[in-house]
């Protein structure tokens, strides 16, 4: 049977997860113990997960594990989201229809039904996708937004709202979608600016009892057959400009832009003045009884344009409340798909955005445009369908959120965020300008709004549950709660007696979403299990969420409770291309988590997204990313576990925590820094700050591997088994299973395979977090060994710049230090491959300091004295120079008189004695002696023997226990050297016996270069 693959490892470890309830377990074990409650987002089910789901899922689930180690009960309810447009769209395409119309024509019911049917077209996908990543949710139970129950509880909150009188019906213009046929709420509208180029135009309204001309400015050419009035600041200054023969009207601080040089000022004029003067309008497609007069408006600026806005009153907020203001008509000319109406008869039947080229090519034609000019500006599109939106007024149902502002940054004010500056900035910004929502869509697959309203006087009924409806209902209420079976259900006016219709419409999608710490445990019909889940400790979702799932949260429950649903709000950033640009399938750069699952496996996937880079920063996110997490913890986690089993196998080794054997002090090092890693990974841990956590784990399996492993192997390989051996096995054992636990929540695959195989197939993900025994910490230990890995790496440096392999062994290394670190004189030779270590606190007697004066410095500290102070330093006392080597400054007498001398007015060289060589960091110098004795050389041919020797077994498969016979066919100066060595070789390659021979006859015998000749030889097992 072949060797398990990685994706065969992390099936089989679900696999048994699944057989053994380990996810019910890890919180089945938590029962009696504090909540800690975090809030599942739900996902739309007729999408496929991409990359910035996998972080999103993976730092919940990290939060999740770590959270119930730590002795939380981390209950995880997962949730689909199941309403809306995003539905609606995919259902028209599958059914190749589009609009409203043609829905309606192929059936609301049946339209409806394949909408329930959809929902769920990659439900399997998803779960697929959740397991293969590890993350542990419950998704057998989940809570539905389609389901009666969910609908009931989001009732109830609605007719809360109602009663609070804050849920109105009005006349306003809101941003909407032509392609969807709905209108939008603001933090619908914040998720889909798109930066475009439009026309912009400069237009002549001519005064109706003069001939001098307004010049009005617009950005949506568009509505200018819809123009009703012109809007002028008050207190602005505007001028009368005469150019070519016209007088124009124009703002002050803009006529030079607008007219440019040739325009003679002829007057000024307050804004005032121009009050109720009557203009032509550009069109006359539409009859305005009340309008095309000059009104007075603070919202206009001169910042832009001319100063004189034109107002459509149908397509803007200002314009709306203008036009209301001032008494004048209402007019629109754009129907529900966007398209102008019959009025508009040269362009009747067009999509109005498509029209601006043909308004400017008609005012051309008029002699009424002054100027056009591509605009670059922000402009609002779908979030769901991309395309762009129109202001349109429509009759909408909205919640005063308004009222509740002072509120809403109340309770914003108790959440902590992170990243921080969110929670003043793009969220609080938000919350400071917030508008009235609205709640209400004219489309079909949606929560119902529970509102009807009585044909005959008017009254209003919000019932709060499906018990309350059937008292006011004249039928029996439906199986099923949503359109068109619901609209058929019509009610006792309790004031008139009359007949009550519900009112048609469905709500918005994101007020499903912000009911969902409530309508999830179907609060408040049952309360139990929301008592305990409310308000959340931690939500975690995307940036975009920002003005959609967190600020659904906070309004709902703004509005039902009076506080704020959460208490912590992660805000994960995006995940993008290598080159920094946004993932996507058109543009052929987006990377499929599942695929990088098969092949990586997942554990590297969720490492890569942590460890990389925090995860509240945009992340440039590659394969090749995932690949180096995978190698850099994952590989060298596995290959020391795989190094310790070997030899516990060998040894028998079963781990007793009674019998320490006698520690070392690198046991004592690496146990130090295991629990100063535990210390600092529960700070960051405890304050969501993940990819600090990780990147401490990181460095000390590095130490783990590359300095603990590599410099006990000669304790593992000792025949017998004596207390310093014993203490080895004992000390990896701990380490290996402690570091299995700081990982489970990062990477659960590899810590649960590592850690059953360590403790007779127990579960990782059913112990408690890793807790630091203080008595373990030894600070200095650890400096003094991070010290000692400096100086080999300044070591390692020198040899790799001299192109000296460490397996030449070196005469001499001198070190000089603060402090004289000789008890670790051994490491340091074994490492360096070095015979003797000597430390100074100076390198004087090999290392010479020359100065030179540094003009660019020099010339502007010092100006006409630069020369005299060069002389100075040419000729400077050995005292006066390591004066200033010291203290880093000497005051200098000149003739004239006495200047300051900085160490960055001079170029500093180190001259080293011959043969030295000279590395250096911080305080830290090291010397190494590199000149070859023919004795060293010699040691180098047989240290690099041994090494050749130690592959060659590797390829032969021979069992790293087994003692082997060696014989070698050389020359008689090449056996006197290996003889020479013979205790050397002995110690390394586990040889029983050497024989020398002059020629050998065997096939299989290896050749191999030593010392500048050829040699032969071949080895056998015991």
């Amino acid at each position: 049977m072949g060797k398990e693959t990685l994706q065969q490892r992390e099936e089989r470890i679900r696999l048994h997860w699944q057989a053994e309830h380990v996810f019910e377990k890890s919180i089945e074990n938590r029962k009696n113990r504090d909540s800690f409650v975090f809030y599942e987002g739900p996902p739309t089910a007729n999408g496929l997960p991409h990359v910035g789901h996998a972080l999103g899922r993976t730092v919940k689930d990290v939060v999740a594990r770590y959270k119930t180690m730590q002795g939380f009960l981390v209950e995880r309810k997962a949730g689909w989201d199941t309403h809306g447009l995003p539905v609606e769209l995919g259902v028209e395409k599958q059914l190749a229809i589009s609009g409203k119309q043609e829905i309606e024509a192929y059936g609301i019911e049946p339209f409806v039904q394949k909408c329930r049917e959809s929902v769920f077209t990659y439900e399997k996908i998803w779960r697929s996708f959740t397991e293969q990543l590890g993350y542990w949710v419950d998704m057998d139970e989940p809570y539905v937004t389609l389901d009666n129950r969910y609908i009931e509880s989001v009732w109830h909150i609605l007719s809360k709202v109602h009663q609070d009188n804050l849920l109105y019906k009005g006349h306003r213009v809101s941003p909407y979608c032509p392609s969807c046929q709905t209108s939008l709420s603001s933090h619908e509208v914040a998720q889909g600016y798109k930066d475009v180029k439009d026309l912009s135009a400069t237009v002549k309204f001519q005064c109706v009892d003069s001939n001098e001309i307004f010049l009005g400015w617009t950005t949506t050419p568009w509505t200018l057959p819809a123009n009703v009035v012109l809007a002028m600041n008050p207190s602005l200054t505007y001028v009368k400009a005469r150019l070519d023969g016209d007088i124009f009207i124009v703002a002050k601080s803009l006529a030079l832009t607008v007219l440019g040089e040739n325009a003679t000022i002829v007057s000024e004029h307050k804004g005032t003045e121009f009050e109720g003067v009557a203009y032509k309008p550009p069109f006359d497609y539409v009859s305005v009884e009340h309008g095309h007069i000059v009104v007075m408006a603070d919202y206009v600026t001169e910042t832009s344009g001319t100063g004189v806005v034109h107002i459509a009153p149908a397509h803007g907020e200002d314009d709306y409340q203008t036009v209301k203001l001032n008494d004048l008509s209402f007019i629109n000319i754009v129907d529900l798909q966007g398209c102008y109406t019959n009025e508009i008869t040269d362009l009747a039947g067009r999509f109005v955005k498509d029209c601006d080229v043909d308004i400017i090519k008609l005012l051309a034609a008029k002699d009424l445009l002054f100027h056009k000019e591509k605009y670059d500006h922000s402009y609002p599109h779908c979030w769901r369908c991309d395309s762009p939106l129109l202001y349109y007024a429509t009759d909408s149902w909205f919640i005063q959120m308004s009222a509740l502002k002072e509120q809403l940054l109340a309770n914003n004010a108790t959440v902590t965020w992170y990243p921080d500056h969110i929670k003043e900035g793009r969220f609080g910004k938000f919350l400071e300008n917030v508008v009235d929502w609205n709640i209400s869509r004219n489309r079909y697959w949606g929560t119902p709004l529970n509102v009807w309203i009585c044909t005959a006087c008017g009254h209003e009924e919000a019932p709060e549950s499906v018990a309350a409806l059937e008292k006011l209902a004249q039928q029996p209420l439906p199986e099923d709660l949503h359109k068109p079976y619901i609209d058929n259900v019509l009610c006792h006016c309790p004031k008139c007696h009359e007949t009550m219709q519900r009112t048609p419409e469905v709500i918005d999608v994101w007020f499903d979403s912000g009911s969902m710490p409530f309508a999830q445990h179907h609060y408040p019909f049952e309360q139990e299990e929301f008592q305990q889940q409310f308000p959340a400790d931690v939500v975690i979702e995307g940036i975009d969420q920002t003005r959609g799932f967190f600020y659904s949260l906070l309004a709902v429950s703004a509005l039902y409770k009076g506080q704020a649903p959460y208490k912590n709000v992660l805000s994960l950033g995006h995940v993008l291309d290598e080159h920094g640009q946004k993932m996507s399938k058109s543009k052929g750069n987006a990377l499929d988590p599942i695929d990088l699952m098969n092949i990586y496996g997942a554990d590297a996937l969720r490492w890569a997204l942590l460890v990389d880079s925090s995860p509240w920063n945009p992340k440039r996110f590659s394969t090749k990313i995932v690949q180096e997490a995978k190698s850099k913890l994952l590989d060298t986690l596995e290959n020391t576990f795989n190094f310790y089993q070997l030899y516990t196998s060998i040894d028998q080794f079963i781990f007793d925590a009674s019998q320490k054997g006698t520690p070392t002090l690198l046991d004592e090092w690496i146990m130090s820094r295991l629990h100063t890693t535990i210390a600092k990974v529960t700070i960051s841990m405890d304050d969501y700050q993940f990819t600090q956590g990780c990147r401490e784990i990181a460095k000390l399996m590095d130490d783990v591997s590359n300095w603990y492993v590599r410099r006990s192997r000669q304790r593992f390989w000792a025949s017998g088994f004596s207390d310093d051996k014993r203490a080895a096995f004992n000390t990896l054992h701990t380490v290996l299973s402690e570091v299995c636990k700081l990982l489970a929540p990062f990477t659960p695959f590899i810590a649960e395979h590592i850690y059953m195989q360590m403790h007779n197939n127990a579960s990782v993900h059913l112990q408690d977090y890793p807790a630091v025994t203080e008595a373990y910490i030894n600070v200095v230990l650890e400096k003094e060994m991070a010290t000692i890995v400096q100086i080999v790496e300044l070591g390692r440096s020198i040899r790799n710049a001299k192109n000296l392999k460490v397996k030449q062994p070196l005469a001499e290394i001198i070190i000089c230090s603060p402090e004289n670190l000789s008890k670790y004189n051994t490491i340091i030779q074994d490492e360096l491959n070095i015979k003797k270590v000597q430390w100074l606190y100076s390198t004087e007697a090999f290392v010479e300091k020359t100065l030179k004066l540094n003009f660019k410095t020099a010339g502007a500290a010092f100006g006409m004295q630069v020369n005299a102070v060069k002389s100075y330093v040419e000729t400077m006392p050995v005292e006066e120079k390591n004066s200033l080597l010291c203290n880093g400054h000497l005051t200098v007498q000149l003739a004239d008189e006495a200047v300051k001398l900085e160490q960055s007015h001079l170029l500093i060289e180190s001259v080293v004695k011959d043969d030295y060589v000279l590395a250096e960091d911080g305080t830290l110098q090291v010397l190494l002696y590199t000149h070859l004795t023919k004795d060293l050389i010699a040691e180098g041919y047989v240290r690099d023997f041994i090494r050749y020797i130690q592959d060659q077994r590797k390829k032969l498969n021979y069992p790293i226990e087994q003692y082997i016979y060696l014989t070698i066919a050389c020359s008689s100066e090449q056996q006197e050297m290996l003889q020479q060595f013979e205790a050397l070789l002995r110690a390394n390659i586990l040889v029983m016996d050497i024989q020398f021979e002059r020629a050998l006859n065997n096939s299989s015998a290896f050749n191999y270069m030593f010392a500048q000749e050829e040699l032969h030889f071949s080895m056998k097992l015991i």
